[in-house]
């Protein structure tokens, strides 16, 4: 599963490959939670366990993707 996560002030998003295995149910209520707390921190590590804290009151939204999702590729001249 894929997450992104764009930041307040920042032109580009953080973006996260999660474990295949991740529970999509449980990381959804994780970023509820924080995002509903007052100066909280989201901590999500990503599938290489590096681990990436963002602080609730500076993201204005956070996509979950699929992993059976088809990414687009192609090639440019």
């Amino acid at each position: 599963m894929d997450v992104r996560i764009g930041v307040t002030y920042s032109p580009r998003e953080i973006e996260l490959q999660m474990a295949e295995d991740t529970d999509r149910a449980e990381l959804k209520s994780r970023v509820e939670a924080v995002l509903g707390s007052d100066g909280g921190v989201l901590w999500i590590q990503d599938r290489k366990g590096r681990e990436v804290g963002v602080a609730a009151d500076k993201i204005p939204y956070v996509e979950l993707g699929s992993a059976t999702e088809a990414r687009p590729m192609g090639f440019s001249s």
